[in-house]
């Protein structure tokens, strides 16, 4: 809860773009650091610390995701979409978001059962992709208005 009301208090301070950036690579960081907790694990080293990693590791992930990206992509979905646009786009929005959610659920104990440390090293990749993608297509949002996040999204670079 204090990662939430710290990452909405710092949205207007650094921009979207920046706070989804850093919630991403928290992400990747948190899920790299189960798997490796997890891999430890599994061969039987540093038994004891293994225990806290993966507690700091989910501390991580979870601080991570409150501070951006549990709420900044609805954000940015109601900001960068024109009015005629906005209710179609933000209802596939939320549709993508629910069937990605939906296959993670559905996949974890698939891949869990395959290998443990395995699952959380996928998702860190996959929070990597995030991070890419964030960084090359999203555009910042903070100050701007929707004719030049529009301009920007249509010019290329």
């Amino acid at each position: 809860m204090i990662t939430a009301i710290v990452g909405a208090s710092l949205i207007d301070k650094f921009g979207r773009r920046a706070l989804l950036l850093v919630s991403s690579a928290g992400l990747c960081f948190g899920s790299f650091l189960t798997g490796i907790s997890f891999l430890l694990q599994g061969h039987h080293l540093w038994r004891g610390e293994t225990r806290i990693l993966a507690l700091i590791s989910i501390w991580v992930y979870m601080g991570s995701y409150q501070a951006g990206m549990e709420g900044i992509p609805w954000l940015i979905v109601a900001e960068i979409f024109p009015i005629n646009v906005k209710g179609a786009a933000g209802s596939l929005a939320g549709l993508t978001g629910n069937i990605c959610s939906w296959t993670v659920s559905y996949s974890f104990n698939f891949l869990f059962q395959w290998s443990s440390a395995g699952t959380f090293f996928i998702y860190s990749a996959i929070c990597g992709v995030c991070v890419i993608f964030i960084a090359k297509m999203v555009p910042e949002a903070k100050g701007r208005t929707l004719e030049e996040i529009q301009a920007s999204l249509t010019t290329s670079p």
